[in-house]
């Protein structure tokens, strides 16, 4: 496995487990440590068998004793798991963004308007 794959998805990891969870930490397992009761069994297990290959990423000769397949399939399951946390939260952020945006034009729009009619006395 590339050493720049496997710690982009680290990486990715480790800023799910941030974001969907305000995990803190500097690395994954500190991450993992800190909101591990947060997570089901088999993603907390998953999770903490990526950190263990992160270890072993770090040597080059140790590189070799990391299962490609087990690191993927552990990737994916905790993706799987983190990215859909909160998605209700984020959707209704993104309306009340929209919603905000709307207002702010309309009473900008009023206040040119009623500025326009008070100029030329229509007021």
């Amino acid at each position: 496995m590339n050493p720049a794959d496997f710690q982009s998805k680290l990486d990715h990891v480790s800023k799910l487990l941030a974001t969907r969870l305000g995990a803190k930490g500097a690395t994954l397992s500190d991450r993992i440590n800190h909101r591990a009761r947060a997570l089901p069994r088999r993603v907390r297990v998953a999770a903490r068998e990526l950190a263990a290959s992160e270890v072993l990423m770090g040597a080059p000769k140790l590189m070799r004793q990391v299962d490609e397949k087990a690191t993927e399939r552990n990737y994916r399951l905790c993706v799987k798991y983190l990215e859909p946390l909160g998605s209700e939260q984020r959707l209704v952020q993104g309306v009340m963004k929209v919603v905000t945006g709307v207002v702010f034009v309309i009473v900008m729009t009023g206040g040119a308007m009623l500025a326009w009619a008070v100029a030329h006395g229509n007021l």
